[in-house]
């Protein structure tokens, strides 16, 4: 089936959960379908996803993504089975495998087996949310005898995803599958390896839907935009996780020298590999019509719904940035 093209506001909108529930609220009003949220500390994204739910009307709350060592698979069910109550028909758990940095560093959870472990929470959390008794003897998780409530409409299962065997997984296994941070000339590849992994589970892939967090930055000043993301996102692609797709989209050089750079503690040679056409590449930076423009081209490419994640410095920049997006600003061509 064709997916509904859909703009996303991204969530939390800070510590405070008072400036979630603005932020979730004005969405609404201004005609924009879905809010997705990060997951990677505290305010804890469950709890608020369940805090939110009776302030909200019709939006439709995701995340992108929960972090599957740092919950059991029957926790996470509990928590669907709780969601997916209280937002009937609006809640998608996106699961991931998420970095070395919030993981090991963060969490002291090693990374390992990274593929394996997603693909074993996303089969075990669907058993679970069946009603069924778990009998589950994996690979890296196991699970017997563990049985909760049945809901009538579980919550979909989506799977993020970056380098082949992992997005071809979570076309396999997931409803549908999460992109981040990708260079645009990557996309098609990343849309093959989709249609792979559909096809390997007897899908049509039209039937996956394709989630992307976009960082996006509505400003008349480029260089400062993509200076912006040089310092938010020069440790990103210094993680193991995201430095070897940076290689495998095409910036094996790139990525190289961000290794480098980080390993010396050289933050200038870490940034300065980011030249400017390859921060265009992956972020979305510019005016009103340019920002939107990439999003259709997006959009074309394959992408259904676009989170917006505004790559600001000011609560102005974020404004201007959703203003962009709002119903009454943009549609889908």
């Amino acid at each position: 089936m064709a997916f509904t093209k859909r703009i996303a506001v991204t969530l939390p909108a800070g510590p405070r959960i008072e400036d979630t529930i603005t932020r979730v609220q004005w969405a609404e009003e201004v005609g924009i379908s879905d809010a997705w949220f990060s997951d990677s500390g505290a305010p804890d994204t469950l709890t608020q996803v369940a805090g939110i739910a009776h302030l909200t009307k019709n939006i439709r709350i995701g995340t992108a993504v929960t972090p599957v060592y740092t919950r059991s698979p029957s926790v996470l069910a509990a928590s669907a089975n709780v969601i997916g109550q209280l937002l009937p028909g609006r809640f998608i758990m996106g699961l991931g495998s998420s970095s070395q940095t919030i993981m090991t560093q963060f969490n002291g959870i090693p990374l390992d087996k990274p593929l394996t472990r997603v693909k074993e929470t996303a089969e075990l959390v669907r058993e679970m949310l069946s009603g069924a008794k778990t009998n589950y003897d994996g690979e890296t998780l196991f699970s017997k005898g563990y049985r909760q409530a049945p809901l009538d409409n579980p919550p979909p299962l989506y799977l993020a995803a970056l380098r082949p065997k992992m997005i071809e997984m979570a076309a396999e296994v997931g409803d549908g599958v999460i992109f981040n941070l990708w260079p645009k000339g990557a996309l098609p590849k990343m849309m093959e390896h989709v249609a792979i992994g559909a096809k390997a589970a007897g899908k049509d892939p039209a039937d996956i839907e394709i989630v992307n967090r976009a960082m996006v930055l509505c400003t008349d000043d480029k260089e400062y935009g993509r200076n912006l993301f040089r310092a938010a996102f020069g440790p990103y692609y210094a993680t193991p996780v995201y430095n070897k797709f940076l290689a495998w989209a095409g910036y094996e050089e790139a990525a190289q020298t961000i290794t480098e750079g980080w390993a010396a503690k050289d933050r200038e040679k870490t940034s300065g590999a980011m030249t400017d056409a390859m921060i265009d590449e992956i972020a979305i930076i510019g005016n009103e019509g340019e920002i939107q423009q990439r999003i259709q081209e997006d959009a074309a490419g394959g992408v259904d719904t676009h989170i917006i994640a505004p790559l600001a410095a000011s609560k102005e920049d974020v404004e201007r940035t959703f203003a962009a997006f709002t119903a009454k600003a943009f549609q889908f061509a």
